[in-house]
Parts: structure tokens; sequence; C-alpha cells
């Protein structure tokens, strides 16, 4: 069934393309792209009363509580009563999931599933000329001679991020947290689910069934 007001989540492991079926979804289908980093950044950046509560917790090293993370996230969703909208990196947990359900349903969870050896192996692979950021992959895009910039012949080196064993640790985390949030979803049979080794690769399948519950934008071509 289309829907005029579409609220959806979007999940995925680091590496999967989340961030980039988003993007497209954001454009093709008109919802309002919402990331729960990005609000959180937003409310310390300007001081309101959840962004010094949040820092406080930040400061002392600590995980922010799922009641202050809600609530901005909940406050800013109801700026857009009458708009669809695409929810990333938030619920985190069962209780955020909850709460997000007494306050602002949702009508589906889209869930990208990339098999976690092909993120480790692309991820492992980058490597980054420190000066001018330049990026290089051992296996898509490798520079002419092993370990050294093409421009400058200086070494090049691999962010901390990128080295295989945070990225074991990352997606391992990634795992452990998000389980019990898309079982909640799955028993409310709300989950789509979407697999793929790349964005390129799971995008039409998610055009495919977006188009089926929101109405894409018809674009205008000129000649």
């Amino acid at each position: 069934m289309i829907s005029k007001f579409l609220r959806a989540i979007i999940m995925g492991p680091p590496g999967s393309g989340k961030g980039t079926i988003a993007s497209r979804i954001s454009k093709d289908f008109a919802m309002v792209h919402l990331s729960s980093g990005d609000l959180l950044r937003t409310q310390i950046y300007d001081m309101t009363e959840f962004g010094l509560q949040a820092k406080a917790f930040m400061d002392e090293g600590k995980l922010v509580p799922d009641e202050i993370v809600t609530s901005i996230v909940v406050d800013e969703l109801k700026k857009y009563e009458h708009d669809s909208w695409l929810l990333d990196g938030f619920p985190r947990t069962v209780e955020q999931a909850k709460s997000l359900e007494h306050d602002e349903p949702v009508d589906v969870v889209l869930n990208l599933r990339v098999p976690f050896d092909v993120i480790l192996d692309r991820i492992k692979g980058r490597w980054t000329h420190p000066k001018s950021g330049r990026i290089y992959h051992t296996e898509f895009n490798p520079p002419k001679v092993a370990g050294v910039d093409d421009e400058t012949g200086e070494p090049l080196s691999q962010r901390d991020d990128d080295k295989e064993e945070t990225v074991r640790k990352r997606l391992e985390h990634y795992r452990r947290l998000t389980h019990p949030v898309l079982q909640f979803y799955r028993n409310k049979g709300m989950v789509e689910e979407f697999t793929g080794s790349y964005s390129n690769e799971i995008w039409p399948k998610v055009h495919q069934f977006m188009s089926t519950v929101k109405e894409p934008i018809q674009y205008t071509h000129y000649e």
C-alpha cells in the first residue's frame, strides 16, 4: 500500500553502504534523512538542554543514557509531522525502540545484510596518503608501487579504523547491539531484508520495495 507519509528506519553494519542508500532513498522518495549521530552533535554544538546533558556523560567517557538520546530524536521527529522520514542510527537498544514506538511509530525497517567477510576485505584494504587524503585500495584502486603515494612517493598509512582488528571489533559490536532491536521489529513483522555485497547491488532491490510503499519522485527530463 502506498503511504503518503512513510516513517522508516534503515539499519546496516559499518561498511554496508547504508549512508549511500539512505541518501538515495531520501532523494528518490522525498524523505527527510535523519541521522541520530548528527542530531546529537547539533544539540551539543547548540548547547541545548539535551546537548549539555549528553556532553556531560561523554566528557566522562560514559554512554549517553537511552532517555536523553530518545528525547533528542523524538523532539526532532515532531518537526516532521507532515513529512516522510528515514531514521538512521536509531534505535540502538530495545528500550529506545519501545520508546520510539510509543511516541513516533514507524512503518517499516530496512535491514541491509552484507556479509561481514566482504566488509572486512573492503575496509582493511584501504590505505591513505596522510598529507593529501588520497585513498587507495589494495584490490580496487592500488597504488602504482605498493605502499607509496602515486604523486609524491611518500609512504601510505592505514587509519586505525581501517585496521583488521578494529573492523572486526566494530562489526561484532554492531551484531551484539542490533540483534535484539531487529528481533523486536521482526516480531512485529516490520523488517524488510536486503542482501548483497555492494550498495549498487542492494540499491535496485531497495528501490523496488520502496516503490511499493511510497510514491517515487517523478523527474522531468529536458532535451
